[in-house]
């Protein structure tokens, strides 16, 4: 059986958009459909995000699309899907992103060496305008020092 692990969706904004402070590693509740449109690649997290609900924590906005073989068992692309970490981190998780300014962010979705789609979630906290600038100047520095080691 030949598992195709190289599957990694980025979200390319968050750490754009963020200070990133915690990373958990969390799996996500999926049907038979979106676990085959993920195992094509065809999954979108960017402006997607995570909130609590009565009964656990969960992922929102996130696209996968529906499966190209699938019949009326498809899936409906956005719809809200619960995400799997142990009571401790979502305790830990409720406490911190209840706090003023923290959010929780999606960061990747991955299949793992078993074939499980896992994500990857931060604990964040919103950039300012002038932290964003800055980011960007060290990116065009990094780039202008990469270009003079590479000559």
């Amino acid at each position: 059986m030949a598992i195709s692990a190289n599957i990694n969706i980025k979200n390319k904004r968050a750490s754009f958009e963020y200070h990133l402070l915690d990373k958990y590693v969390a799996g996500i509740c999926l049907l038979g459909t979106e676990i085959k449109s993920i195992r094509e690649g065809k999954a979108n997290i960017n402006d997607s995000f995570c909130s609590f609900f009565e009964d656990g924590l969960y992922i929102r906005n996130m696209h996968i699309a529906e499966y190209s073989f699938g019949s009326f068992y498809n899936h409906e692309a956005k719809r809200d899907r619960q995400l799997l970490l142990s009571k401790k981190e979502l305790k830990k998780l409720k406490e911190k992103g209840e706090e003023k300014g923290f959010t929780i962010v999606p960061l990747r979705i991955f299949i793992n060496e078993r074939g499980y789609a896992k994500v990857e979630i931060a604990l964040a906290q919103g950039k300012k305008d002038f932290d964003k600038r800055e980011t960007i100047k060290e990116r065009e520095s990094k780039r202008e020092l990469d270009r003079a080691m590479k000559r």
